[in-house]
């Protein structure tokens, strides 16, 4: 059976996009600047939702689009679903901003 297909929008990304529904166990390939990151979904991925390239610890930046676009909020495995129950947005949050003052 053919690889499920995801893309990355920039090559900086750690997430991909699942252009097709993606079982758990299924193999994933990725085109990657002239090649192809092949990994294995961990979990379902619906279509149009993010896939984690990498395992990503707590706290670490999460990027699509060569942009930030929030951190994990608990440890994600390579080839797991990211979305709301573990990525926090980072934009326009305030309450982040008064943190880091002295």
């Amino acid at each position: 059976m053919p690889a499920k297909r995801a893309l990355i929008m920039h090559p900086h990304d750690n997430v991909a996009t699942a252009v097709e529904e993606i079982r758990a166990g299924e193999e994933v390939a990725v085109p990657v600047v002239g090649t192809a990151l092949t990994l294995r979904a961990t979990e379902a991925i619906p279509f149009g939702f993010k896939l984690a390239l990498q395992d990503l610890f707590q706290g670490e930046i999460i990027r699509k689009y060569g942009e930030t676009i929030g951190r994990a909020s608990a440890a994600i495995a390579k080839g797991a679903l990211v979305h709301i129950h573990n990525l926090e947005g980072t934009r326009a949050r305030g309450d982040l901003e008064r943190r880091n003052e002295p």
